[in-house]
């Protein structure tokens, strides 16, 4: 759980810890990502000697590869890695964006075709958290839909109620023991839809929420504004994650707005 520690006068900036079944993270905290169970270029005796306190995991490119049934074999996901602190696995919802070609969207989720092998993988609320739940994260993210950025409004508003319907079925779906879950806001950057979403995943019973549908193509200037519309209908004692954002520069303009956790694939990804 979330505790806030202090905040800060002449901005929005706080500091706050976040309790996991693996152990305590001290925010505002950088996630590196190991989409598929490693951080590029890095293995996990680098990790900890760098302070790296949580690393992320993807629900789609595990479930794809290597497979739930070895992912099982292997115990879990933090014993395949070799990792013993925090992680956190994102349920597949950006996939939704970046795969847009080999998948089709339905009422109860979204039927993907592999990447790799073009082999069918379903995907909705109760499979997402029933991944998430086998791989033993601590920290599952509810299954959203990222739409794109220039989506037409009315376009927008279905994501948002699709992704409210969602949540709520993944909150109703088991989880692994102490294993948290954050909802995931969308909205685009419509300062009424993004409101009208966060106040409505407010209500649900959610461990910290997420701006998701930033960093899809929009300028940066949009992002922030999807921050900025989202921040101030968020609980103080949750913990808040932007979504793929986190670059140096967006490190320190997400912190002065109010976020405590961060992610982005350009430090392994570009070096």
């Amino acid at each position: 759980m979330f505790e806030l520690l202090k905040t800060d006068a002449g901005s929005k900036a706080r500091r706050g810890r976040l309790t996991t079944a693996h152990g305590v993270i001290e925010t505002p905290v950088f996630m590196p990502v190991g989409t598929q169970a490693s951080v590029k270029a890095l293995d996990p005796r680098e990790l900890h000697e760098m302070g790296t306190q949580i690393v992320l995991g993807n629900t789609y490119h595990l479930a794809i590869r290597p497979g739930m049934d070895i992912m099982n074999e292997a115990g879990g996901l933090h014993r395949f890695m070799n990792w013993d602190l925090p992680i956190l696995t994102d349920s597949g919802g950006f996939q939704v964006f970046s795969l847009a070609k080999i998948r089709k969207i339905r009422q109860d989720g979204v039927e993907f075709r592999s990447h790799l092998d073009g082999s069918p993988l379903f995907l909705g609320p109760k499979e997402a958290m029933k991944i998430q739940r086998e791989l033993g994260s601590d920290i599952a993210m509810a299954f959203d839909q990222c739409p794109n950025h220039d989506a037409p409004v009315s376009e927008m508003k279905e994501t948002v109620d699709r992704t409210l319907r969602w949540a709520r079925l993944c909150l109703e779906q088991p989880r692994a023991e102490g294993q948290l879950i954050f909802g995931i806001g969308q909205g685009g950057s419509n300062a009424e839809l993004r409101e009208y979403c966060a106040k409505a995943l407010c209500k649900m019973d959610f461990d910290g929420f997420a701006i998701g549908g930033v960093s899809v193509g929009e300028p940066e200037p949009e992002m922030m504004k999807a921050v900025e519309y989202t921040e101030p209908f968020l609980p103080a004692d949750k913990a808040r994650y932007a979504m793929g954002l986190g670059t140096p520069a967006q490190l320190v303009e997400l912190v002065a707005r109010g976020v405590d956790m961060f992610d982005c694939v350009l430090p392994t990804r570009s070096g």
